[in-house]
């Protein structure tokens, strides 16, 4: 392997114009490479855009590469990440990792019998401010916490209005998310319930394996541009962790710092062989709470 990481994406859809194609081009730790998706006119038209090559055959793209990512609806990205890893190729995935459970136990089986690294791009984890909060979290004295996620990827003719999310609704899309906020915040999730209505709105309360407990609101047919908050409570007050609240500039300050931090830390992760903390098993997690929850709407 070269000094620099050799990537690749893999998808055109919104987040890899908006995010993950942006965030290969500006990174000093990777060589782009090129882009292939499943319409060849969408790989040329973001590949065109960063100056790189235009992939017609995955086998390729993964040949010319060490890594890739993705910006693929979750069952495809489980088949193709798939394949990639059995390519014997790192994987940089999305969230969530799959449709359902058992499309990332099989992701996971595959990854793991590879032996090749796996990152999953839970935005929120990388951002300045989230850290922060998180180290502040580990040390307070809390007896639980609550948290929420309100924005508009549901709503036909907004920007993430894709097929996948339309049908799924707000749960698969935002849940990883709240959960991965408020395990991270309190400790391990060991028991979920949940009510509501994927498509409006879903109330969820958590069990921590530390006595702990938490509740979440989320809706991705909120028709407004929200975010992550986290907040955990104890006797001395509070800490919290609101995105919603940020500011335009704090905003994109984050988003940049996020996208530097997330190819940094994978470049390692696979330079050195070191598993990272949010690997597909994280990721694994998260999909079995969601699919516990979602059975019970």
């Amino acid at each position: 392997m070269s000094e620099r990481l050799r990537m690749g994406l893999v998808g055109a859809g919104p987040w890899g114009h908006l995010f993950t194609g942006p965030m290969l081009a500006a990174s000093p730790d990777v060589d782009f490479v090129g882009v292939w998706a499943r319409r060849p006119e969408a790989a040329g038209e973001l590949a065109a855009t960063h100056e790189v090559e235009a992939f017609t055959d995955l086998d390729a793209l993964f040949e010319a590469c060490d890594a890739v990512t993705f910006s693929l609806p979750p069952d495809v990205q489980a088949e193709l990440a798939g394949r990639a890893a059995r390519a014997g190729k790192a994987v940089l995935l999305d969230k969530p990792v799959g449709l359902d459970t058992a499309q990332a136990e099989g992701l996971a089986a595959e990854i793991d019998a590879a032996g090749v690294i796996s990152q999953v791009i839970f935005t929120n984890r990388y951002y300045d401010s989230m850290r922060t909060f998180l180290e502040e979290a580990r040390t307070f004295d809390s007896y639980g916490g609550r948290a929420s996620f309100f924005g508009n990827g549901c709503v036909p003719g907004t920007y993430f209005a894709t097929p996948w999310r339309l049908q799924q609704g707000g749960l698969l899309d935002l849940g990883p998310h709240v959960l991965d906020g408020l395990d991270a915040a309190l400790g391990t999730i060991v028991g979920i319930t949940a009510r509501g209505d994927a498509q409006k709105i879903v109330l969820l309360e958590c069990e921590h394996e530390n006595g702990r407990v938490s509740q979440a609101s989320l809706s991705a047919t909120s028709n407004q541009n929200g975010g992550l908050a986290v907040e955990v409570h104890g006797l001395d007050g509070n800490r919290r962790f609101d995105a919603a609240a940020f500011t335009q500039e704090q905003m994109v300050a984050e988003v940049r710092t996020a996208q530097r931090r997330i190819v940094a830390e994978f470049a390692e992760a696979v330079r050195t062989a070191t598993p990272h903390p949010l690997d597909i098993h994280r990721g694994l997690h998260l999909q079995r709470l969601i699919d516990t929850a979602a059975a019970q709407l």
